[in-house]
């Protein structure tokens, strides 16, 4: 099974203030564009992941794919998969990249392993892994606010 993850961009971005966490809360609109990786897994007998494209230089278990993988393995019975990125959309941008790539597994693997996740617990997952991570399990224009993860439609 393969999916293609997209980037977004953030239309204005009012930072409203530093919270004690670290995060920041803002306002925003994400708007998603079609800047798109690559992620496709498949029923293995062993566990596997490989990365071609831009180099994610970061050990296995914090890419963001991995995350999302494990979070499920804490809640669902997952078998072992292979699983490919091709990682195109660039670092540092903005763009969400790593965020979209994690929500994209969380939702495959939803669908792959038939475990019928509701787009909200799929959303409160997402939140365990990255402030942008939500915003991709719906993947439409919304108005956020807190760190990101509290959306409101918008129509664009």
């Amino acid at each position: 099974m393969i999916c293609f993850p997209n980037a977004k961009i953030n239309l204005g971005l009012n930072v409203v203030s530093k919270r004690p966490d670290g995060y920041h809360n803002i306002e925003t609109i994400f708007y998603p564009i079609p800047v798109k990786d690559a992620l496709e897994i498949v029923a293995s007998d062993q566990p596997s992941f490989t990365g071609t494209g831009i180099p994610v230089d970061a050990p296995l278990e914090k890419n963001l794919v991995i995350k999302a993988l494990n979070a499920l393995k804490t809640r669902y019975e997952i078998p072992p998969l292979e699983i490919h990125l091709l990682k195109a959309i660039p670092f540092g941008a903005g763009l969400g990249g790593g965020s979209a790539d994690a929500a994209f597994m969380l939702k495959q693997v939803n669908d792959f392993c038939g475990l019928g996740i509701h787009p909200d617990e799929l959303e409160a997952i997402a939140s365990t892994i990255g402030a942008d991570c939500p915003f991709f399990i719906r993947n439409t224009p919304v108005f956020a606010t807190g760190t990101g993860n509290q959306f409101e439609p918008v129509d664009l």
